[in-house]
């Protein structure tokens, strides 16, 4: 039970979770929306600190990450729990667990950083379930993996207050954003959360943080998948992000409460991908289906294939040591060394242990 942070007292003596807009208020004794957030005596407290649903090594691009050191290992772990609430959630066991004993592997922050350094990979992710919700957990960790030059990444829906995304952000390297959807509509009523507080994040993201972003939105037939709503996401994002935040769009498959949606057809992501390009951004992804193409980087400046991926695998890499196109001298957006990571597509479980 570690001490919790971003609460306060109310009048009619509840405590009130200001972690996250759902601003959750609790009676002795109960939990968050989150579940891992709990009211203990007149405190609030993190269930899961130090407690993970298990590590693994996987491909930076796994996250997905295209342009954060490419082809680099990422030491991977979550917790249990999430602040929203998706009926197409694809890591449902995790997030949606209310079992603690699927927190089968413990480790402080330091014990993770240090293993992350003795198997020599690039950053550590906090991923699988929502790294908002187990915020000290998290930033603790960026604190000690920093301390050992290990790089930090945050896998997150975004849904988070001003304050504690102001701190969380300083201390990751590198963030996915899931957009679920981009109509309040689809937010309230498949996530049980709201778009606005989303789209404020991406914002302060861009312009406020150093923490590199990559978006992902996960195509549902029939709910997020018109030509009109993705290029209406794409143009916002041309509006406040700027044309250099890649974008990726994900295949949903059927799973937790929504079994009889189909799977997305391939040819639906390689036309949104071709919808957000006709917007002028720069770089568009496909993904959870076999395409070369919409795997591979290419140069916004004179359409040079840089970087062709073949699922999580690099085939190729052209970019000159200060991550420019070799042919024209264009500026690559993102983070880049003067060769790739040869990581692959491997996973690699593994127990870390108190």
């Amino acid at each position: 039970m570690h001490p919790g942070r971003y609460w306060h007292q109310l009048a009619d003596g509840r405590i009130q979770c200001d972690l996250c807009p759902r601003d959750c208020r609790l009676q002795e004794g109960q939990r968050g929306a989150c579940f891992v957030r709990m009211r203990e005596g007149n405190t609030m407290v993190l269930t899961t600190y130090g407690r993970s649903s298990g590590f693994c090594i996987d491909p930076i691009e796994k996250k997905p990450l295209n342009h954060f050191y490419p082809g680099s290992s990422v030491l991977s772990f979550g917790t249990a729990g999430c602040n929203l609430a998706c009926k197409f959630c694809q890591n449902w066991d995790i997030s949606k667990s209310r079992e603690m004993d699927r927190l089968q592997d413990q480790a402080s922050p330091a014990g993770i950083a240090a293993t992350a350094r003795s198997l020599d990979v690039k950053s550590v992710a906090f991923t699988y379930n929502d790294p908002v919700i187990f915020a000290e957990y998290a930033m603790d960790t960026a604190d000690a993996c920093h301390a050992v030059g290990i790089k930090t990444v945050a896998v997150t829906a975004g849904y988070i207050h001003a304050q504690p995304r102001a701190e969380f952000f300083a201390k990751m390297d590198a963030t996915n954003v899931d957009l679920k959807a981009f109509t309040d509509e689809f937010y309230f009523k498949l996530t049980g959360a709201h778009l606005a507080p989303v789209l404020e994040t991406l914002e302060y993201i861009v312009k406020e943080t150093r923490t590199w972003l990559e978006i992902t939105t996960l195509l549902i037939p029939g709910h997020n998948d018109s030509e009109a709503e993705i290029r209406a996401a794409a143009e916002w994002m041309m509006g406040h992000l700027g044309p250099d935040v890649p974008l990726h769009f994900s295949a949903f498959h059927p799973d937790y409460r929504m079994p009889d949606v189909p799977a997305t057809p391939a040819d639906t992501l390689v036309r949104a991908r071709r919808v957000a390009m006709e917007t002028g951004l720069h770089y568009v992804y496909t993904g959870n289906v076999h395409d070369q193409e919409g795997d591979t980087t290419f140069c916004p400046g004179c359409g040079s294939a840089l970087i062709v991926r073949d699922w999580y695998q690099i085939l190729s890499y052209h970019l000159t040591p200060e991550g420019h196109c070799p042919h024209c001298g264009h500026p690559i957006a993102g983070h880049f060394e003067a060769k790739p990571g040869s990581f692959g597509r491997k996973r690699i479980p593994l127990r870390i242990g108190a």
